[in-house]
């Protein structure tokens, strides 16, 4: 097992944008708007989808089986419903609708990846997925300072 600080990392611009969200640095609510999830909660699901896709990566790459490879795909519908929750699903099926297509995309790039044991494959389908989820989460600042029912 590589040390904690060689790990790979996955979501970094996920993780990043979250903790943001999460300290108040980024104008994105920390607490979600009308009993919503705040980014506490998504920055909680990013990294552990983080953690999951390092070991799940390993796994691939190693050609073995692995909790990790078996978690993935709940890990990934986690963080996606996180976010979903904490931007408002009026928004994510609405003006977010793009932003929901390219994550559920990008999702089934990484599903299929690690059903074929493609490490390569997953590992380019991560940047994907990573940029999706950020770009969701920045794209609503104004939205949940007045949120849309």
């Amino acid at each position: 097992m590589p040390h904690p600080d060689q790990e790979p990392t996955f979501l970094p611009l996920t993780v990043a944008v979250t903790r943001s969200a999460a300290t108040g640095l980024t104008g994105i609510a920390a607490s979600g708007p009308a009993g919503r999830p705040g980014a506490h909660a998504v920055r909680r699901r990013a990294e552990e989808a983080n953690t999951t896709a390092a070991g799940c990566w390993m796994a691939l790459l190693g050609g073995c089986e692995s909790p990790e490879r078996r978690d993935m795909p709940a890990r990934l519908r986690a963080l996606a419903e996180s976010i979903s929750l904490y931007v408002g699903t009026r928004w994510w099926c609405g003006h977010g609708a793009a932003h929901r297509r390219r994550v559920a995309e990008t999702q089934l790039r990484i599903h299929d990846a690690v059903r074929e044991g493609d490490g390569a494959e997953f590992a380019e389908a991560f940047v994907g997925y990573d940029q999706a989820i950020a770009t969701a989460m920045v794209s609503v600042p104004s939205r949940l300072e007045n949120p849309i029912p």
